[in-house]
């Protein structure tokens, strides 16, 4: 998955100051500054390239990101997360994503949501806080990606906007309620059945959605006739481990599940 970087990854707030060649990522909408070199690997620009840098993010081995801003030019170009995601540079598309989440969170909370004034960095930790007592940590999102399982075949869904591909079921947490519990609610709100016999497989931070994902495998209990929303869903299958016609991409979660099923099923 794309957390699974050969370096260490060190994300823990430093008040450090910006060197000439550390790296700055650039985020505008949903896409992120950078260019690739003839082997693949992501660039960002650096602090020498760059109009304005911020705050320190984290380092990947020795290498440094920064938060800032810089103009497109011939070197560097905005690419959409998806594409950035997907590159086979790992260490750096984790980077990039990573980088959207903490540069969104940055940007969307400069002024107090008690009071209204202007929001300062903690020099302590990762937090902006308010002379009127308010502290705001970064956004993290609890959510759930479910493989669900039934007489040899597992529940794929398509999103009616968006992500286009084959997935699994999905669902942000609600207040008061454990992943567990999420898992059965969305399972029903989405298709309609009820599961069990839930079983942890593992979790992903994904920075796109400020998310951090529980994967889950189960089994259909009971009736197994899929009831699509048909609001976040167009469409739910069953498939068998011969109709999947795609295997693990090395970055979602959700591909290394249902690669998981596939390969163990055959």
């Amino acid at each position: 998955m794309i957390q699974e970087i050969i370096a260490p990854f060190f994300n823990q707030y430093q008040p450090l100051l910006p060197s000439d060649n550390d790296f700055v990522i650039c985020i505008q909408n949903d896409a992120v500054l950078a260019s690739k070199n003839a082997d693949g690997q992501l660039l960002f620009p650096t602090v020498k390239d760059a109009k304005s840098v911020g705050q320190y993010l984290f380092s990947i081995g020795e290498t440094r990101f920064f938060a800032g801003s810089c103009d497109e030019n011939e070197a560097f170009t905005y690419i959409h997360a998806r594409a950035v995601a997907n590159s086979p540079d790992r260490e750096h598309a984790f980077a990039a994503v990573t980088g959207f989440h903490l540069v969104n969170w940055y940007n969307d909370n400069r002024f107090c949501g008690r009071c209204g004034a202007p929001m300062n960095h903690s020099t302590k930790e990762r937090a902006l806080v308010c002379d009127c007592g308010n502290t705001v940590y970064p956004k993290i999102c609890p959510a759930v990606i479910v493989a669900i399982t039934h007489n040899g075949k597992i529940c794929l869904t398509k999103y009616n906007r968006g992500y286009a591909h084959w997935a699994l079921v999905a669902g942000f947490c609600e207040i008061g309620e454990t992943v567990e519990q999420t898992v059965h609610r969305e399972v029903m709100e989405e298709v309609g059945i009820k599961v069990k016999n839930l079983r942890y497989y593992k979790s992903q931070p994904w920075g796109r959605s400020s998310s951090l994902l529980f994967g889950f495998f189960c089994e259909a209990d009971g009736n197994a006739e899929l009831k699509v929303d048909n609001v976040e869903l167009k469409e739910a299958q069953w498939f068998s481990p011969d109709e999947i016609d795609f295997d693990n991409d090395g970055v979602s979660l959700t591909r290394e599940m249902i690669a998981q099923f596939k390969n163990q099923n055959k």
